[in-house]
């Protein structure tokens, strides 16, 4: 028996490929679903989705782990050490498992996937990526329980040529999902999904005020300068997608925001995956700040892209070991950039490997040595001085340097 675990539709889309694609073989396959919400009691369930119909045959049963641990959070809830054999057994005996032989999670590093880790043990690991997040490093060590049963990472070729940090430093091997296979799914549940008003251009939103990453006021306002771009541009029709964890504040906002601007706003449903928007809706612009979907929609759609807020969240991302530093860097660099007054603009020229393996190395310096340049020019968009200068690629300045930067911060 396989044992399945998956927090967003485009997860369970990316299970469902690789069950296709024959990467877990046949026998009975358990799907464990959770809402990582902020309140995922007012959030719809993964599995009561529309589009979560056409894969639900993939799967011989599926459970809820919110059901399982309410009224506790899955991001939040762990089991206490003296508490995991007496989980264990309840898990197992709650929804019938057998013997399990190969358990497959998303974000292995932080609950609910490493507190599901950690009671279902003694069978190995197989993890499949959630985005861009992979090209980045491990965001927390794993213990040894954990990282000794893990055998491969599967994941999409979103950045060709670029291969995963997450779960290098323990010799996991990446393998690549096929994007024949990934993309027939996303057809599938294209096929299901409720009809949407069509858009000159999509709008894809994150959760960063959730995250802490900036201030609810300052994500509306980018929401909405995002907005004003695109009306700069001619826009006169734009779908807002909303990111399933951010609740409908963010919809309402835009609400507000589009009617004086002349600009017919949709908002296309929370649990329905970007890649679903971009197959139904084939809009000629997307736009969002550091979303995985802004790279699935060019590389698999064929869509034109920009970025825009990145540089804010760059700044503003702490401490420098956040894990989505590295896939805000790559949409920063990668991408072309949606500037306030419409225009499109490519960002310099740049050694995207290069740059990712050092960002890596700089987030996490002890955990991968082998990836340290022999040196790395400062450009503030990405490193930050102070790291450098710990990491002895920057002189550290004087004590008259530092009393003038403290002079100048306090004008």
């Amino acid at each position: 028996m396989k044992l399945f675990y998956a927090s967003t539709l485009f997860g369970a889309m990316s299970l469902a490929a690789a069950i296709d694609d024959g990467r877990f073989g046949d026998g009975r396959r358990v799907l464990v679903v959770s809402n990582n919400a902020a309140i995922p009691e007012v959030a719809t369930p993964l599995d009561e989705t529309p589009g979560f119909a056409v894969l639900r045959s993939r799967f011989d049963a599926v459970h809820s782990w919110n059901e399982l641990i309410a009224p506790l959070h899955p991001s939040d809830w762990r089991a206490r050490v003296i508490e995991v054999p007496m989980m264990e057994r309840l898990i197992r005996s709650h929804w019938g498992l057998e013997e399990v032989e190969e358990l497959v999670l998303e974000s292995i590093a932080v609950p609910p996937a490493r507190t599901i880790a950690g009671l279902v043990r003694d069978c190995p690991i197989s993890v499949y990526s959630d985005g861009l997040m992979s090209y980045g490093p491990t965001r927390d060590p794993l213990p040894a329980e954990i990282f000794r049963r893990i055998g491969r990472l599967i994941h999409l070729d979103l950045v060709p040529g670029l291969k995963p940090l997450l779960l290098s430093e323990y010799g996991v091997t990446p393998e690549i999902l096929p994007e024949e296979r990934f993309l027939s799914v996303v057809h599938e549940v294209t096929a299901t999904a409720p009809d949407m008003l069509a858009g000159q251009a999509i709008i894809l939103g994150q959760y960063l005020s959730a995250l802490e990453i900036v201030t609810p006021e300052e994500e509306a306002g980018l929401h909405e300068s995002m907005l004003k771009a695109l009306a700069a541009r001619g826009c006169t029709s734009v779908v807002f997608k909303p990111h399933p964890a951010a609740g409908r504040r963010h919809a309402q906002l835009m609400r507000a925001a589009a009617e004086p601007l002349g600009v017919r706003l949709s908002v296309a449903g929370e649990s329905v995956p970007a890649e679903v928007c971009f197959a139904a809706l084939r809009p000629e612009l997307v736009v969002g700040c550091f979303s995985t979907g802004l790279v699935t929609a060019q590389r698999y759609f064929g869509l034109p892209v920009a970025s825009y807020g990145t540089d804010l969240v760059l700044e503003r991302l702490t401490p420098y070991e956040n894990s989505n530093r590295i896939p805000a860097t790559i949409v920063d660099a990668m991408l072309p950039r949606l500037s306030a007054q419409g225009h499109i603009e490519r960002p310099p020229v740049t050694d995207l490997q290069a740059l990712v393996r050092s960002v890596g190395y700089c987030m996490q310096a002890d955990t991968y040595p082998d990836l340290r340049p022999e040196a790395i020019t400062f450009d503030p968009r990405y490193y930050k001085r102070k790291r450098l200068e710990t990491l002895g690629f920057a002189d550290k300045p004087s004590a008259f340097t530092r009393f003038r930067r403290k002079i100048r911060s306090a004008i």
